[in-house]
């Protein structure tokens, strides 16, 4: 028995080191060496502190900012650790109420806009944690903003342009804008004009 044994806890030892040491080591070596921004969490730092991520929405409430997609992961938004979708089918009343809800709010944020709302300011995402809006969500909120605070209307729609991300290798996805991001540049225009 001892013959058989022996063999055994050699190659666990072995594969050990080699599946949980070696090559995390490796691997990580690879993406620190070749994606660092990637590899850290596509972290988002403002005045030298990290305000997010590229990957993951953040939760704007007020309406001098964009809003971007409705998060369904509750009870607290954009939960990383939470991601998931709501799981209400089309005909489901308590999603039919909820996307009711969110075009209640958006309206009272903005009762001047008669515009139809764009599907992605009332719907969440499979993950709940979309980070991006489409450019036409975008536009339907720029006059809000752009209101009040006091920008011009195409100073705000400049951002939304200037911020805009075309689909990747120019065929997968859709065009795209990343809320934070754009949020950050429009606190930023907010400080030229002062």
């Amino acid at each position: 028995m001892l013959n058989e044994l022996k063999p055994a806890l050699l190659m666990l030892a072995v594969f050990t080191v080699i599946t949980g040491g070696v090559y995390p080591l490796v691997v990580t070596g690879i993406a620190q060496g070749g994606f660092p921004h990637q590899a850290n969490g596509t972290l988002i730092e403002h005045d030298g502190k990290v305000v997010g991520s590229e990957l993951i929405g953040q939760p704007y409430t007020d309406p001098k900012y964009f809003w971007g997609r409705p998060s369904a992961t509750g009870p607290v938004p954009y939960n990383a650790g939470a991601s998931s979708g709501s799981n209400l089918g089309p005909l489901n009343p308590a999603l039919e109420e909820a996307v009711k809800a969110r075009i209640e709010a958006l309206k009272a944020a903005d009762p001047s806009q008669t515009a139809p709302i764009p599907v992605d300011l009332v719907t969440a995402s499979a993950s709940g944690l979309d980070p991006e809006i489409s450019p036409a969500a975008a536009a339907w909120q720029a006059p809000r903003i752009a209101r009040l605070r006091g920008l011009p209307l195409e100073s705000v729609r400049g951002l939304v342009e200037k911020h805009t991300q075309d689909r990747q290798f120019g065929v997968l996805g859709e065009a795209r804008v990343n809320v934070l991001q754009l949020n950050l540049a429009l606190d930023a225009e907010r400080q030229k004009s002062r």
